[in-house]
């Protein structure tokens, strides 16, 4: 699962992993389990690049190895560019049939999601999100998807899922040819 912040990736991928019977392996969920286990000490602040940040890529890497070494399909979901994804989705294919859900709205759904979940959730405390519509806008636009050689899918998550949760997961069962756009 990849796309920017704030664009359903979270909720699909625990969808996905539901439907097929699979863990669903999410970035922020970890970094959120770092900040509760370091942070509570206080004085934890979210920033790009910040030291637990730098720690939740080689842990959300190294959980979905261990898993696919072991046999288990997994979901994998998190807002990482293609200078991220790729080199490590690579280093998988090995060990998975990958498939990529790219999930995408509009960028001014994205900001009211991600307005709503910073005054909703206190957990996104652990997360530099932009400061403001503009930086989100930079970040939204800029956004890199991922380009490795593996079927891929773009869902629209505006409002529920288009296409749905059924097509999704045929796409995610499917075979490795690339779906027709």
């Amino acid at each position: 699962m990849s796309g920017p912040p704030a664009t359903g990736k979270t909720t699909l991928a625990h969808a996905i992993a539901r439907a097929v019977g699979a863990p669903a392996i999410c970035r922020d969920e970890i970094k959120e389990g770092m900040v509760h286990a370091y942070g509570r000490a206080g004085g934890f602040v979210a920033a790009p690049g910040d030291e637990l940040t730098r720690h939740t890529l080689p842990v959300f890497f190294g959980v979905l190895e261990l898993l696919l070494r072991a046999g288990v399909t997994t979901v994998a979901e998190a807002a990482f560019q293609d200078q991220v994804w790729r080199p490590r989705l690579a280093a998988f294919r090995d060990l998975a049939r990958v498939r990529v859900v790219h999930c995408v709205v509009d960028v001014g759904v994205a900001w009211a999601r991600l307005q709503r979940r910073r005054s909703a959730d206190p957990l996104r405390r652990s997360h530099a999100d932009p400061r403001d519509a503009a930086e989100h806008a930079s970040w939204h636009t800029g956004f890199r998807r991922v380009s490795i050689d593996a079927p891929w899918l773009e869902v629209d998550t505006t409002d529920g899922y288009r296409p749905g949760i059924d097509d999704i997961v045929a796409f995610v069962n499917g075979p490795d040819q690339q779906p027709a756009r």
